[in-house]
């Protein structure tokens, strides 16, 4: 049915019930499995750029290695529980991109048939002012998503 799923994840427990779900639906049905992780870029505030202050080089540098050691850490977890299951995956991390948009950019580049991944199900005025990725990537996908709450 799904040859190639692309799961997505943040590394927070939440996201962790999605990678379980994706993790034994892949085993399941033998598919290949891309397990996503993004990281956003230096948030900068426009109090801070008012003020006249701009990251260095270094900074970004520093930043962007932090975000990259993050990263590889939670993909790390995640590959070695999907192994626990008989079930391997491919870890891909990109950095300094919005989560939607990178799992859209990347389910298409790879050629994933599913996407799983987890919601918190706000709603209301904690989902405007939080904003949704999940609702972002249902809205805009070319394949069928799985949301796991």
């Amino acid at each position: 049915m799904y040859k190639h799923i692309l799961i997505a994840t943040d590394g927070s427990d939440l996201a962790g019930r999605g990678v379980r779900h994706g993790i034994a639906l892949a085993k399941a049905l033998v598919s290949k499995v891309t397990v996503i992780m993004a990281t956003d870029p230096m948030p900068l505030s426009g109090i801070a750029l008012g003020a006249g202050w701009v990251p260095s080089t270094e900074e970004l540098a520093d930043y962007r290695a932090a975000q990259t050691r993050f990263a590889d850490e939670i993909l790390s977890r995640v590959k070695a529980e999907a192994a626990q299951e008989g079930v391997a995956v491919e870890p891909y991390h990109v950095a300094d991109s919005r989560a939607a948009d990178a799992i859209l950019q990347t389910a298409a580049a790879k050629g994933c048939d599913l996407i799983v991944m987890a919601s918190h199900g706000r709603r209301g005025v904690e989902r405007v002012l939080l904003g949704s990725q999940t609702a972002e990537v249902v809205a805009h996908s070319g394949v069928p998503v799985l949301v796991v709450r």
